[in-house]
């Protein structure tokens, strides 16, 4: 347990939030600060599935050959054909791939060596109105970059949150470090967030990192027009649902935005040079990796060409994202457009005999069963995707309540859910939670019960019943 109470001298009269409940998960892999110079990525895709509330079967505008510059018009929403999406990249189309259903799953570009740019007239900020700036990032493919809290939904354009959130910082296993992406692009970050507070009636929060021994980056700390809280404490006190519930809670029919540092880069840098600029800084990380360091792609990066020149051994998972809340990717597919991050660690399909009463290896857990859990505090250890067990029965043991710093009963939760009983449901705070929220919950649980499928099936009956 994180119990840290020790005030850094950087926050100085700023105010922090200390967080005492939640799991550090110390893993093996985590990427140094470098580049690597030998990746050469070809293919980018755009999938439509990466942002929630859109239709299925977007309208497609283009076809297979077809030559696009970065910020050209790819697909738009049939239910709100406003809510446009575009290239990341210049190039050709090569794929227009569909899933189950004849949905659309990607829509792949075979990248240029050199990215061109379609040119935007930015508008003036300081003399620009709300709906004519919503306007404007709605035709420049801007707006499906923000998240609407509840759900995670790409926002209607009419809707005015009342907040705006932004984490500065990552605190999942092996997460990228946020004060080396933004190196360089302080400008564009400042930009972007000029662009946000134009767009709330409220204000925007940004969350910065306390738990560390230096400051957070200048572009962090001496950001302007925001409302600046740290945290201190282990994860998930870098998830900006944690932040929302500790700063301003989500009340009933509230609707608040979420950004992620390179989202608001890719907006700033519109507004700084009128162009749709979809880089991206990727951690590439895990064990299997050999040479974990950072690379520099664009969004919706192939898997294949991400990880193939840094692999250890081919039977391992890639993992868009982190090990707790990631989603695994075979080759040949993309990566998510909001992850800044890929994980790959070994499978784990070998059996252990004995496994439950005999440690066999150091791995994270949050139970001190075995002594030499008490010897490796503080140590990086190997992990696999070996569950150690099999689903049992959903029991009660307050165990839950320990790794989530909200005022929340999870079990409770969870049992509404599965009985579909709404209004409990809402009364249990359904509408504060992402499934990030509940990663650390679905590690930890004895019962091996799936927290964050279960609250993905709670907000959709939540929706339906909108």
């Amino acid at each position: 347990m994180f119990n840290s109470n020790k005030k850094p001298d950087y926050v100085a009269g700023n105010k922090i939030i200390y967080l005492n409940r939640g799991l550090n998960i110390n893993i093996k892999g985590k990427a140094k600060k470098a580049y690597f110079d030998d990746i050469e990525i070809k293919n980018y895709a755009v999938q439509p599935g990466n942002f929630r509330g859109v239709v299925p079967i977007p309208k497609v505008v283009v076809e297979n050959g077809d030559i696009v510059k970065s910020g050209d018009l790819l697909f738009f929403d049939k239910k709100r054909p406003e809510l446009k999406f575009v290239a990341p990249v210049s190039g050709k189309v090569i794929a227009i791939r569909r899933g189950s259903r004849r949905s659309i799953k990607q829509v792949v570009i075979e990248a240029d060596e050199k990215i061109s740019y379609k040119s935007f007239n930015s508008p003036d900020l300081n003399s620009i109105d709300r709906e004519t700036l919503v306007d404007f990032l709605l035709e420049a493919g801007l707006w499906p970059l923000i998240r609407q809290r509840p759900y995670d939904f790409v926002p209607d354009k009419d809707i005015v949150p009342q907040n705006i959130f932004i984490s500065t910082f990552d605190t999942a296993p092996l997460a990228a470090d946020m004060n080396f992406v933004i190196e360089g692009r302080e400008k564009d970050f400042q930009k972007g967030l000029d662009v946000l507070n134009k767009l709330t009636s409220g204000k925007v929060f940004l969350g910065l990192d306390a738990n560390k021994d230096s400051a957070p980056s200048d572009a962090f700390t001496k950001a302007k027009g925001v409302e600046k809280t740290y945290f201190r404490g282990p994860h998930p006190s870098g998830n900006v649902g944690i932040q929302i519930h500790h700063t301003a809670p989500i009340k009933a029919e509230d609707k608040v935005w979420i950004l992620g540092v390179q989202e608001v880069l890719t907006i700033g840098a519109m507004f700084e040079n009128n162009i749709y600029d979809a880089r991206r800084v990727i951690a590439i990380t895990g064990d299997e990796v050999i040479d974990a360091k950072y690379l520099k792609t664009y969004m919706g990066a192939d898997v294949s060409d991400t990880v193939k020149v840094c692999i250890k051994n081919i039977k391992c998972r890639v993992i868009s994202g982190n090990v707790l809340a990631g989603e695994t990717k075979m080759f040949g597919e993309y990566l998510n457009a909001f992850d800044s991050q890929v994980t790959i660690i070994k499978e784990g399909d070998d059996y252990v005999p004995f496994g439950w009463l005999i440690s066999q290896k150091k791995t994270p857990t949050f139970w001190k069963a075995f002594l030499d859990q008490w010897f490796s505090f503080g140590k990086e250890m190997d992990v696999d995707t070996n569950t150690n067990g099999q689903k049992r029965a959903f029991v009660a043991t307050g165990i839950y309540e320990k790794v989530l710093p909200m005022d929340i009963y999870p079990v409770h939760l969870m049992k509404a859910i599965l009985a579909g009983d709404i209004e409990q449901m809402e009364g249990l705070g359904i509408n504060e939670l992402a499934e990030e929220d509940l990663a650390l919950c679905e590690f930890i649980c004895p019962s091996k019960q799936e927290f964050q499928a279960i609250l993905r099936d709670g907000h959709r009956i939540m929706i339906e019943q909108a």
